[in-house]
């Protein structure tokens, strides 16, 4: 019985060598489920390996996550920028910046954007282990899309977020998360990150530093503004978020249990890892000073739900203090597992455990990287991104041949201005807006900066005088730029930078009476009401930063190639002066985004001119009585009764009339843009869920009472308005207040 019981052990430890050499373990088998395979994998790890891997998350010598040679585990890369265009890797499609694709209210083309990026980001991947280069952004997951809300015009970071509404932000999360993943039954091309969880929306530098700000927020807030667009991320399946600098309500983010477990774990069902922001984890003590040292802040994060640590190059980082947090009973290595399972879960969808022939993803390779497919996507990406917004008789499209045109100001010929933050390298395919307009002229394009820089702080009126004299058109290029808004860059007021504004006067002079056009390169709003009140300003056009496709994209636009008619609407309200802008650090949402706004702003939400006009008409609303949680249908015929064909953002919007707590005036909670052609008219149908008609009192309930609804091709009741009519109607819900948990 001995012999055997000898023979038994020795051939099971001949199998764990056979199996070790052949690396043919059970976490490698891809008939076996998946969580079956993540077990098995984790479980063979020692407590140091699961450190490492838990605090290696990136940047420069704290990544990439060290290989496993004994599992045949290689070094993998957390951090990977994909938030329009796979960034700070050198050379890639650079699509237009997050606001500007908020601006085309289109969800479609946000998966086709963010699937071009993807494919993108895989191939360059796939060279890069073909090479076994590691390192930052050489990965696979991205930390994108942000989707905090701009709820502060002066916000720094306003350009790399969708805007200021939670039903916009959260339904265009949805898309980028899904086209950055994919559709395969089995595999994802990479894996989203949505970012920065949560209450996160400036200061950045203005007046206080954002690895130090304390956001106070209600609850109520809290859940109706703040959360909805990472829920949706999550519902979308996002295998990551990454938590923010700021504390909320006293606690940091990423040492926040009620923010990372019992709101993302337990009410979300979140299975997928949560990484810091870049030092965001000993900023905890340093900036914070929340904790005392490194061991505290790895004890607060570790239980809190933090998965993986991205430090600011440092190898002795504050998740290597995990072990010594484990010997003292502080940490158990039990959730030491569990924060690393979701870690290999991610990898391990993402095909690197499995053969290269059963992954239809690792054959993409670098051809796909700046195609001609992708670069024609980034064209017409950036024509859906503009605004227009003035367009005095009709000027634009440019209708007659132009013998001489000029396009002057900082943003006409600097290929670097006009791409914004977290962009691929500067492409050889940019165009500027000189290089586009030229193809308008006949006889010459004259071209002035004015200014050496977007700050404008230097100003060459004669530069000006002289390529605006005796031009048939001109074509003025101002906006602020990456050093004056961006990350670490909040702005102090919304006045154009510097001496712009008298670069734009002096060339209205100088114009003597022919047409002038503006064209905005900018993200949070800016004060151009001396441009909007000016009948010798003919047009102005936010095209907020398109990057590699500006002068393609725009010269489309001028002369009104097919499906260029400009439809882009504005993401963010911007006011009409800075007494609307309330403080930065106050986190109430009192006079805040179009939902609470009070007053007339220069430019409302939602608001974007066409080259051609529509009337709205034939409203319903059924049933006009439902229960809680039932849903309404909504249905309106969009009529074109212009001469153009053009694209036309049906937006719809609800408003409570019984609400037992202080709401929005009104809310967006559809949205629909479509292609209407002359003379045409198209019927567009909504479904008005539960979840939209929802409030937060200390859980999501449907009240009982009067709802209206209102749909056209902006905001009702508006000062400053597109040449359109809003339609209402009005429904009831009958019955008692209902938790949403409960429909």
């Amino acid at each position: 019985m001995a012999l055997l019981v000898k023979v038994a052990v020795l051939a099971s430890v001949f199998l764990v060598l056979l199996a070790s050499t052949n690396g043919n373990f059970p976490f490698r088998n891809t008939s076996l489920p998946w969580d079956e395979r993540v077990q098995d994998l984790v479980g063979r790890l020692t407590l140091d390996e699961m450190i490492l891997q838990m605090a290696r998350g990136g940047v420069r010598s704290n990544g990439p996550a060290p290989g496993i040679e004994r599992l045949g585990i290689g070094p993998y890369s957390w951090n990977t920028e994909c938030l329009r265009g796979d960034a700070m890797t050198g050379f890639a499609t650079s699509f237009p910046q997050a606001i500007g694709l908020a601006a085309t209210f289109d969800t479609e083309l946000l998966q086709q954007v963010s699937q071009a990026i993807a494919y993108e980001v895989r191939a360059k991947y796939n060279n890069y282990t073909k090479h076994k280069e590691y390192g930052d952004h050489k990965g696979l997951s991205c930390f994108s899309p942000v989707i905090n809300i701009a709820r502060h015009p002066l916000w720094g970071r306003n350009q790399e977020t969708y805007g200021e509404d939670p039903y916009l932000s959260g339904s265009l999360a949805t898309s980028y998360v899904n086209g950055l993943q994919g559709n395969h039954s089995r595999y994802i091309i990479a894996n989203a990150g949505c970012k920065h969880f949560d209450v996160h929306g400036g200061p950045e530098n203005i007046p206080s530093s954002r690895f130090s700000f304390d956001a106070k927020v209600s609850e109520r807030n809290w859940r109706m503004t703040f959360l909805p667009a990472f829920h949706e991320c999550v519902k979308a399946g996002s295998y990551s978020l990454m938590c923010s600098y700021n504390r909320i309500n006293g606690i940091p983010a990423c040492a926040n249990k009620k923010l990372l477990t019992d709101i993302l774990r337990k009410e979300w069902n979140f299975t997928g890892y949560v990484i810091s922001d870049e030092s965001a984890v000993e900023r905890i003590f340093t900036d914070h000073h929340y904790t005392k040292d490194m061991l505290e802040t790895a004890i607060a994060t570790v239980n809190s739900g933090l998965n993986l640590e991205l430090s600011h190059n440092l190898q002795n980082n504050t998740f290597m203090q995990i072990g010594k947090a484990v010997k003292q009973g502080k940490i158990t290595e039990n959730t030491i597992r569990e924060r690393v399972a979701p870690l290999f879960n991610t990898r391990m969808r993402l095909g690197e455990f499995d053969p290269a022939d059963m992954n239809p993803y690792s054959k993409l390779d670098l051809t796909v990287v700046e195609s001609p497919e992708h670069q024609e996507l980034a064209i017409q990406t950036a024509v859906k991104t503009f605004v227009l917004l003035k367009n005095k008789e009709n000027v634009l499209p440019v209708k007659e041949k132009i013998d001489n045109l000029a396009v002057v100001g900082p943003f006409a010929d600097s290929p670097s201005v006009i791409y914004g933050s977290y962009a691929p390298d500067v492409s050889k395919f940019t165009q500027t807006p000189r290089q586009g307009l030229s193809q308008l002229a006949q006889k010459s394009t004259k071209y002035a900066s004015g200014c050496l820089t977007p700050s404008c702080q230097l100003y060459d009126a004669e530069d000006i005088k002289t390529a605006v004299t005796n031009s048939d058109l001109v074509v003025v290029c101002l906006g602020t730029g990456v050093n004056i808004e961006s990350e670490g860059h909040d702005r102090s007021n919304l006045s154009l930078p510097g001496q712009q504004q008298r670069l734009l006067q002096d060339a209205v002079m100088f114009a003597d009476g022919k047409p002038v056009i503006v064209l905005l390169f900018n993200a949070g709003p800016l004060d151009v009401s001396w441009a909007v009140n000016n009948d010798a300003v003919s047009a102005i056009v936010e095209c907020f930063f398109p990057a590699q496709a500006t002068g393609k994209a725009l010269y489309r636009m001028f002369v009104n190639m097919e499906g260029s008619n400009p439809a882009g609407r504005l993401p963010i309200t911007w006011p009409e002066s800075m007494s609307q802008v309330p403080p930065m650090e106050d986190y109430s949402m009192d006079g805040r985004t179009y939902r609470y706004f009070k007053g007339d702003p220069l430019f409302p939400f939602g608001f974007g001119l066409s080259y051609t006009t529509f009337t709205y008409s034939d409203l319903t609303v059924s049933p006009s009585t439902v229960k809680p949680c039932n849903t309404v249908s909504v249905s309106v015929k969009v009529h074109n009764t212009g001469s153009l064909a053009g694209d036309e953002v049906v937006q719809l919007y609800l408003s409570w009339h019984d609400a037992s707590i202080p709401v929005p005036k009104w809310q967006l909670v559809g949205f629909n843009r479509t292609e209407v052609q002359p003379s045409q008219s198209l019927t567009i149908r909504f479904s008005l869920i539960p979840r939209v008609m929802a409030v937060y009192t200390s859980q999501w309930v449907i009240e009982p009472g009067v709802y209206t609804v209102y749909v056209g091709g902006q905001q009702p009741d508006q000062a400053t308005k597109v040449p359109s009519n809003v339609l209402n109607a009005q429904f009831k819900v009958a019955g008692s207040v209902t938790p949403l948990s409960k429909c």
